[in-house]
């Protein structure tokens, strides 16, 4: 990995100039796609790409600005495209500007700043103009996109292993979770656990207080209570009537997301939002836990869930779902296994998700340094 002695020694004595925006880029608009025949040419929006057509409207190496929208999505293409009304290209002055390194700057300015838009976040071009630039060397920004390019494939090819080690963690999941009719017992989820469904009202949430589990705080995995919302002792008292939720519990989501599961962490207190239901198992929790994301589970689920412009899964379905009964030593077996699976795939703290959040972060902290230029008074 690149040193930071090299990094110092790169830029040691570079000359820098600092222009606006509007002198080293011309921004273009986007235009109307609609009319437009099918093709291979990707359509850019401020979230990305649109559908494919076949014509461009610009065909060289370029930075997509938004315009409207999601204003934060910087896009860098080498490819012919076609931009709508909501994202802007622009055309690059390369004697002065190298194209990615111009995508790598603007990566760090923080555009929500200089958001104009009453409601909806818009970004216009006499703003981004008066934006300050610096133009180092062209060879000094070729080698910072070296560098900063050389960490972000790094970061690609990890997240690329992980996708395909989620792949392979969820075949054998539901390898080792598939059973034959006759080969083992089977129950249902109201057999092997007690089901306590919420309460069917919103809450006045709190400052500070109680945690409060709601549908979107149900991802998988172990429930993360720092992020809840919070509720007074109060309405905690009225939402635990029915049931407190304890250690290894597991929560499931009835709207929205239905059918994620996720693991109550510890016996700190904690209350379930509406739309949501608390599985008290009576058989090995991490079992029923990976039972519960099985695919076999999952299709069930789709298969009953009900509902119109709001899906739900009822109480009913839910207590319904199959579950297989193997013995304790085997429960124990399938949980030991996964949970390795699970470490490699998941886990924030060891595993590829670990080091792809450590790659981001060291990519972040070099790319800072090497465009922190010393920055000078820049005519408008």
């Amino acid at each position: 990995m690149i040193k930071s002695n090299y990094m110092n020694k790169l830029l040691d004595g570079v000359e820098v100039e600092w222009k606006p925006l509007g002198e080293v880029v011309i921004i273009k608009n986007g235009k109307g796609w609609k009319k437009l025949g099918v093709g291979n040419i990707p359509v850019y929006g401020s979230g990305g790409v649109m559908a494919y057509v076949d014509k461009f409207a610009y065909d060289k190496p370029t930075v997509l600005i938004p315009r409207k929208g999601s204003i934060t999505n910087i896009f860098y293409v080498e490819i012919p495209i076609w931009n709508v009304d909501t994202i802007y290209y622009t055309e690059i002055d390369t004697n002065q500007l190298t194209p990615k390194f111009f995508y790598y700057y603007m990566k760090t300015i923080d555009l929500m700043k200089l958001d104009t838009g009453s409601g909806r976040p818009s970004l216009t071009q006499a703003i981004l103009n008066k934006i300050p630039i610096p133009i180092p060397p062209l060879k000094v920004q070729e080698e910072i996109v070296r560098i900063l390019d050389s960490f972000t494939e790094l970061t690609a090819e990890l997240t690329a292993e992980l996708t395909a080690r989620k792949k392979q963690y969820t075949y054998y999941r539901d390898k080792l979770l598939t059973f034959d009719e006759g080969e083992v017992e089977w129950k249902t989820l109201g057999e092997v656990a007690k089901i306590f469904d919420s309460l069917h009202q919103t809450p006045q949430y709190s400052d500070h207080g109680l945690s409060m589990i709601r549908v979107t705080d149900i991802k998988g995995g172990f429930l993360n209570l720092e992020d809840t919302l919070k509720v007074s002792n109060e309405i905690f008292r009225i939402f635990t009537k029915k049931y407190l939720p304890q250690k290894y519990d597991l929560v499931m989501s009835r709207v929205g997301s239905y059918g994620n599961v996720s693991i109550v962490p510890s016996d700190n207190a904690v209350c379930m939002g509406q739309n949501t239901v608390v599985i008290h198992p009576l058989i090995n929790s991490k079992y029923l836990y990976y039972i519960l994301l099985s695919n076999s589970v999952q299709s069930f689920i789709e298969r009953n869930v009900g509902g119109g412009s709001q899906k739900t899964l009822s109480l009913k379905s839910i207590k319904e779902i199959p579950i297989p009964i193997v013995n304790e030593i085997e429960q124990a077996r399938i949980v030991s296994i996964l949970d390795k699976l699970d470490v490699l795939t998941s886990s924030i703290t060891e595993g590829l998700p670990l080091e792809i959040e450590l790659r981001q972060k060291q990519y972040k902290y070099y790319r800072n340094m090497l465009l922190s230029f010393p920055k000078e008074e820049v005519e408008e």
